[in-house]
């Protein structure tokens, strides 16, 4: 089985379009969408939801003002200024260390886990989805990408799939490393700018120097800067990725999200064909563990 996930030095580079992609691409496969900060893989796939879960993670302090006494041990004690001089507990700016709860001398602060979202198993038009949904302003987002792969993971061990596909976090922080860890294969999507190129440099320095994930790189509106594209090549070479692909701009891929379709199904247009060579340069690589 391989695993490939799609990931992104920033958010809006393209990678869910590419994804979505691959979805029309591998046969007997298995998605997941691990974006759980800001998903929006369903909005192509168009998911039927079959199986829902409630995802708690972290605590959140609360005080039984019935009980308390009025000491103000937590509020001295508080480094983050969430409690109040009334004795109520800020639920946002409370960070969950529990060092309230600990110095209380009464025993009248609560610690109750957070429902912070939840995780759905669905069927779409090109097999099962697994995906999430965060709640506003919740975190422990690494948490819950971890249980979206290993959802992903069983599915596709239960349909003996031959791959699973990944819509990744953005960014090189903990979402990201929870979407990449243990991968088969890393594609790397960005843009021909500055901010794109030294974003490219650091999602490559983290999976291909940091986890030795064979990776690849494709650039995406490649035309809109040619020397950019060109240092982003150059890159790929420094850093030992394989630089695989640079998808044309093109308004298509905008028409292909408003009819809720992928650009493969939409149209037979040169961004699909840019997508079809990547996915084949991808696919027939030899990845370690592939």
């Amino acid at each position: 089985m391989k695993e490939i996930i799609i990931i992104s030095g920033k958010g809006g580079t393209g990678k869910t379009t590419v994804t979505a992609a691959f979805a029309s691409l591998a046969e007997r496969k298995v998605m997941a969408d691990c974006d759980v900060d800001a998903a929006d893989l369903h909005l192509i796939l168009q998911p039927t939801i079959r199986h829902t879960e409630e995802f708690r993670s972290g605590k959140t302090a609360s005080i039984r003002l019935q009980d308390c006494r009025r000491c103000a041990r937590c509020i001295n004690v508080c480094q983050f200024s969430a409690i109040s001089d009334d004795y109520i507990i800020d639920p946002v700016a409370c960070e969950g260390c529990g060092v309230c709860v600990h110095f209380c001398p009464f025993n009248v602060i609560d610690f109750n886990e957070n429902h912070s979202g939840y995780w759905y198993v669905s069927e779409t038009r090109f097999g099962t989805l697994v995906h999430a949904k965060l709640g506003i302003a919740e975190e422990n987002s690494g948490k819950l990408v971890t249980l979206v792969r290993q959802q992903a993971r069983l599915a596709a061990e239960e349909q003996q799939a031959d791959y699973i596909i990944v819509d990744g976090s953005p960014g090189i922080g903990c979402p990201v490393i929870s979407s990449i860890t243990g991968a088969n294969a890393v594609l790397i999507v960005t843009e021909p700018t500055l901010s794109g190129l030294h974003d490219v440099e650091r999602v490559v320095t983290l999976a291909n120097g940091h986890f030795r994930i064979p990776t690849y790189i494709c650039v995406n509106k490649f035309d809109l800067n040619l020397d950019i594209t060109q240092q982003i090549r150059d890159l790929s070479e420094k850093h030992g990725a394989k630089f695989v692909g640079q998808i044309p701009y093109d308004n298509v891929t905008t028409e292909a999200m408003v009819a809720g379709k992928n650009v493969i199904e939409y149209s037979d247009n040169p961004v699909a064909t840019a997508i079809r060579s990547v996915w084949q340069q991808v696919n027939n690589g030899n990845p370690k563990g592939m």
